[in-house]
């Protein structure tokens, strides 16, 4: 038997309520199974299966309160294999004694198993520590369709990423899920059964047992090439675009095409896209609604919350000055081709700006600190936040450790963070634990902002477009690329001397990014 204990909850959190048990007494469960969900006041723990077997006992039910080390439930190891040994009739008398070895039995066959006349089932993944549920995406294949395995199915967002979920075995698919719906991790939101065609790409990659099992091979990999699988977000710009799927290059993981690659296919077939847009207005637009009502997404409803309890929490106030952005400018005309030859990567302003941010925060040490109760807990650390704006919303990817992070490796840590922030990549360790953020509304036009604080942290530093305007420099008027900085801050940590001060070394190390190298 083996205790389902309370794991330790956190540094100052001494107790937390039992959510939701995700199974009943009397049910089988495997190691690492997801069991129930602990809510504390700041995040939402699961709590998995210790070992293979039946879940015996409940001894703390929904509801209850409970601390670290208690035991919530009961497993009793080795008795959840007896239902999956139950089929296999004549081999369980020829072993009745490796009990052992019964528990695994489940994983091993699963692939194969829709292809041998049985079915597999497809569940949801564990989707991050305080993940508790995701939103089911479009299906991209329905009811009866033939898939092979790997492919993939669905995606599931949640409100920090998007899960992508792909076919454990070949087969033909029952939705049990549908697109639109709430699940949980561990929840089955399909099956994949055995069907001649479904069965042969898993056969026939196997091995070639049968004369025809070349042939059922060739024609599955000829099928897979026809057809590539298209996440939503893809699927969104092939079909507004007018592309043909089959010519997409696929850059992604596992061979997907990316909505990079899609985006970069636009441009390639110029011709259709005229014809395309030209008749698009005139058809919806007579019996177009005035009016439309979308459910928001998940990240849509999280993003609307999190600022909303930012503004309604911190005493947020922000701070303006301008900075001639020239000297950072000559410097990056006078190294970019001999930075980008030299490092692989495009030399930006955004290094430049994670430097002289780091070298401020160093020297206002309450920028980078947070609020926790009646604490204050100073970082020691620089984890700096960039605001990348997707499809789907804002994510605030973190660059970690930036004050050891020299220009290049700047530059290609946010270039790697904004392509999987685009791509739907990201993990949810990549977006928590930052501790200063910056946003950039300049690529997009913006002259001036007031941008809302990334909660819990006390700081954030506003960028802007990039403008020429006249200045007075030494008694004359003269022409300067200027850029406005916006700093909004929490006043209950940070006071008005201390933010004035940090702006202005900002302002100090980019108007002369000398004394970065000198240390001034």
């Amino acid at each position: 038997m083996a205790d389902i204990l309370t794991p330790a909850l956190g540094e100052s959190v001494t107790e937390a309520t039992i959510g939701k048990w995700t199974k009943k007494a009397g049910d089988p469960v495997r190691k690492d199974e997801v069991l129930v969900e602990l809510e504390t006041d700041k995040v939402s723990l699961e709590v998995v299966s210790p070992a293979d077997g039946v879940l015996s006992e409940i001894k703390t039910p929904d509801g209850e309160t409970v601390t670290p080390g208690a035991v919530l439930g009961v497993v009793t190891e080795g008795a959840g294999a007896a239902p999956v040994a139950e089929a296999p009739k004549t081999e369980a008398k020829a072993a009745p004694a490796p009990k052992a070895e019964a528990a695994p039995a489940p994983a091993a066959p699963a692939p194969a198993a829709a292809a041998s006349g049985g079915s597999v089932a497809i569940m949801t993944p564990t989707m991050g520590e305080s993940v508790a549920e995701g939103t089911m995406g479009a299906w991209l294949k329905k009811s009866g369709d033939t898939v092979a395995k790997d492919e993939l199915l669905v995606e599931i967002e949640t409100d920090k990423v998007a899960v992508e979920v792909s076919a454990p075995a070949a087969g033909v698919l029952t939705i049990e899920a549908e697109s639109g719906s709430t699940v949980t991790p561990g929840q089955q939101i399909g099956s994949l059964a055995a069907s001649g065609e479904g069965a042969a790409p898993a056969t026939a990659q196997a091995a070639a047992p049968t004369s025809g099992g070349s042939a059922n091979a060739g024609s599955a990999q000829i099928k897979s090439g026809d057809a590539p699988h298209l996440s939503p977000a893809v699927q969104r710009v092939v079909t507004e675009n007018n592309l043909d799927p089959k010519a997409l290059a696929a850059t992604g993981p596992k061979g997907n095409v990316t909505k990079a690659d899609a985006v970069a296919a636009i441009g390639a077939a110029p011709a259709p896209a005229p014809a395309a847009k030209a008749a698009a207005p005139a058809a919806p637009r007579a019996d177009q609604p005035r009016e439309e009502r979308v459910k928001m997404t998940r990240l849509r409803q999280t993003i609307a919350r999190r600022l909303k309890e930012s503004q309604n929490t911190a005493a947020q106030l922000t701070t303006f000055n301008e900075v001639d952005m020239t000297n950072v400018m000559a410097l990056r005309t006078q190294y970019k081709d001999a930075f980008e030859k030299r490092h692989g990567v495009k030399l930006g302003f955004m290094s430049f700006f994670t430097k002289a941010i780091v070298a401020a925060l160093k020297e206002i040490p309450a920028v980078n600190a947070e609020i926790d109760g009646t604490d204050i807990i100073y970082k020691n650390h620089y984890d700096i936040g960039v605001a990348v704006g997707t499809e789907k919303g804002l994510v605030v990817p973190v660059l970690r450790d930036a004050d050891t992070l020299s220009l290049a490796g700047i530059e290609k840590g946010i270039a790697a963070l904004g392509k999987a922030a685009r791509d739907g990549d990201l993990t949810l360790d990549q977006l928590q634990g930052g501790t200063f953020t910056i946003t950039n509304g300049g690529t997009y036009g913006s002259l001036m902002s007031t941008p809302i604080l990334n909660a819990p942290q006390s700081g954030i530093l506003g960028m802007h477009n990039i403008v020429q305007r006249p200045m007075a420099v030494d008694g004359q008027v003269v022409i300067r690329p200027m850029m406005y900085l916006a700093l909004s801050y929490d006043h209950r940590i940070v006071d008005g001397k201390e933010a004035v001060t940090f702006l202005v070394r900002v302002k100090e190390l980019l108007e002369d990014p000398a004394r970065a190298l000198l240390d001034l």
